[in-house]
């Protein structure tokens, strides 16, 4: 499925100002596989582009190079019929959580307190 986003962020979670300024002008489309309990989440913009690959219920070793430049230890489960992740490293209480509500895929960012929501209409 392919969406795109058409709601800028609300916050962006510890992220330079720069970077902050041009995430907030950014359309990103999302394109999502799945195959099983395997996906693959792909996050493009004119600005970066982002590849997450995994399976639910097994954890993995993520490099968010290009988004925030961090590693971390990553679970995602489903939560009913949200995809939610758990990341563990540097930041504390740290993941995302998505989810479809009719043509809308919903993205709910945390990090230390902090929520960024992105909402996505389908292309």
């Amino acid at each position: 499925m392919s969406w795109s986003c058409h709601l800028s962020q609300d916050s962006l979670i510890d992220i330079d100002f720069a970077t902050r300024k041009i995430a907030k002008m950014l359309k990103p489309q999302k394109v999502i596989e799945q195959n099983g309990d395997s996906f693959t989440i792909h996050t493009n913009s004119t600005f970066r582009n982002y590849v997450v690959k995994f399976k639910v219920g097994e954890e993995f070793d993520e490099d968010n190079k290009g988004v925030d430049n961090r590693k971390c230890k990553s679970l995602v489960t489903w939560d009913n019929d949200r995809l939610t992740c758990v990341q563990k490293g540097e930041k504390k209480n740290r993941g995302w959580t998505h989810w479809i509500e009719g043509d809308q895929l919903h993205l709910e960012l945390f990090c230390e307190g902090q929520v960024c929501k992105q909402t996505f209409q389908r292309a």
